[in-house]
């Protein structure tokens, strides 16, 4: 009987300890506020077609750091400056690795890139190679013919199309691709070379890389990728590019016994990451798969971003007149006399470095930074957050904070003239490519791709909507994917200026 009274009086004095006594209650977490989920899915319902958007809209209820359950994990939402530097700065080590992504594993070789590869000793090694073998400054530098042969074609097919209405995209995205391929393989490749349409794989790939994957968040459903036909979409784009690299690999292998190079000529990123496969100049011996994926790395990240920024570029410039008027004015003072802009040009053309910082304030290429997972326990801001909890920086909503920024949705590239402001990282209140170890290591060659394209298309042509069409009626509808574009593409008309 004694036993009987004892189990009840046990539980009595449970229940007092855990409600005065439990450091759950003496030290309660704090947690970001949440919008109201609902069973299984969580918050997917309410990020839209356009999540930057829907999140920029739920920010300013719940406030600049929110927590969202996307399925079954818990994800972050930074819209504010303040919590972008915590993540990505403060505790940037805590919030370095990727969470797993069954797209990203599918398509670069069990995300052996850097941008996908989970952080540690592998990621510091592949990011090393990348950095300093890559995209050094002096590599960057060596490329600088490449570019500039590139953008100069680019001005010789605008030239050619002057009589009728150019879609700026094609010539555009053309233009990046050439870049990138002959920096990343030595040549451009042809179209269908092999029987393979590698812009069309290129492309497929970014649309892929955009798609949201539920079996990434609710596991139990990943079947419905076999039924809507995401997995063999990704097994049929991995599987033909992977032919493309192979072949791309065997070619540079057998030029390479051959030594066949011109005197001067700068290698291609393929010929450098040959030269280190066998890790004697690095001590890391680097496996074909991941010589495969960080060559992809570069081809994607090199490529739709790089167009993207210059087609919102000028699409504002055609919307707002008086700025296309003081772009012209300057590349053209600076350019008199020069039949073309070269790089050397570069460093004088302050308000061109400034249209292109406040086109990307409105329009970064990745609104949403690529995901990163906590993997500690750590306090963000005033908010105790767990371990394995994922954070997506909202770029386009820092971009837009009136806190930040005067009259932040107007177009005025007056703003960054006399200011300190950059793209590289360092502030956050501008940061289209991501800041601290998982930042885009990039950075230097596309801004120097941009800046010349521009500077040249300003310096030769004289730019119109067609069919008396007003700047202020463009459609500035986005379409989603990896980078945001214009849903339509921009349409102009171009005037050679007299010699």
């Amino acid at each position: 009987m004694e036993y009987f009274l004892l189990v009840p009086l046990l539980a009595f004095i449970f229940f007092l300890h855990r409600c005065f006594f439990s450091p759950s209650n003496t030290q309660k977490r704090l947690s970001p506020p949440s919008p109201r989920k609902l069973p299984i899915i969580g918050n997917l319902h309410q990020l839209g077609s356009l999540p930057h958007r829907s999140l920029h809209k739920l920010s300013k209820k719940y406030g600049p750091l929110m927590l969202l359950h996307f399925g079954s994990k818990p994800v972050l939402i930074a819209s504010s400056v303040n919590a972008a530097r915590d993540i990505m700065k403060t505790h940037d080590l805590v919030w370095s690795n990727r969470p797993k992504s069954s797209m990203a594993d599918g398509l670069f070789y069990g995300s052996k890139d850097v941008a996908f590869s989970p952080y540690g000793e592998y990621w510091r090694q592949v990011r090393s190679v990348t950095v300093l073998h890559l995209l050094s400054n002096k590599r960057v530098q060596s490329y600088r013919h490449v570019r500039e042969e590139e953008t100069s074609n680019m001005i010789d097919k605008i030239r050619q199309q002057c009589d009728s209405v150019i879609d700026l995209r094609d010539v555009l995205s053309c233009m990046t691709n050439n870049i990138i391929s002959r920096v990343n393989i030595g040549r451009t490749y042809n179209e269908g070379e092999s029987g393979i349409a590698v812009k069309a794989l290129l492309e497929e790939l970014l649309v892929l890389l955009g798609t949201f994957n539920i079996g990434d968040y609710i596991p139990w459903l990943k079947w419905i990728n076999k039924i809507n036909g995401l997995d063999s979409r990704v097994k049929k784009v991995a599987k033909d590019l992977d032919a493309f690299l192979e072949s791309v690999i065997e070619e540079r292998v057998i030029r390479n016994k051959k030594a066949e190079y011109s005197a001067g000529e700068a290698k291609g990123f393929v010929d450098v990451l040959l030269e280190i496969q066998n890790g004697k100049e690095t001590g890391f011996p680097l496996q074909r798969d991941s010589l495969k994926a960080i060559l992809l790395d570069a081809f994607v990240a090199g490529t739709d971003s790089t167009y993207t920024v210059l087609e919102w570029t000028m699409t504002e410039l055609l919307r707002h007149p008086r700025v296309m008027k003081k772009l012209e004015d300057e590349v053209r003072e600076l350019g008199q006399g020069k039949t073309e802009i070269t790089e050397d040009d570069l460093g004088n053309m302050h308000y061109l470095k400034a249209v292109i910082k406040e086109s990307l304030r409105l329009h970064a290429p990745v609104p949403l930074l690529a995901a990163r997972e906590s993997m500690e326990e750590v306090k963000l801001l005033e908010y105790d957050i767990p371990a394995r909890t994922q954070a997506m920086i909202n770029v386009w909503a820092i971009g837009r904070d009136p806190l930040l920024w005067e009259n932040p949705e107007e177009f005025r590239p007056e703003r960054f003239l006399n200011s300190d402001i950059d793209v590289k990282g360092l502030n956050f209140e501008l940061i289209p490519f991501g800041a601290g170890r998982r930042g885009c290591p990039g950075i230097p060659f596309a801004i120097m791709v941009i800046e010349v394209a521009l500077a040249k298309i300003v310096h030769k042509f004289n730019f119109a909507l067609p069919k008396g069409i007003k700047g202020e009626d463009l459609d500035m509808t986005e379409c989603n994917g990896l980078a945001v574009r214009r849903k339509l593409p921009l349409f102009v008309v171009a005037t050679p200026l007299s010699s």
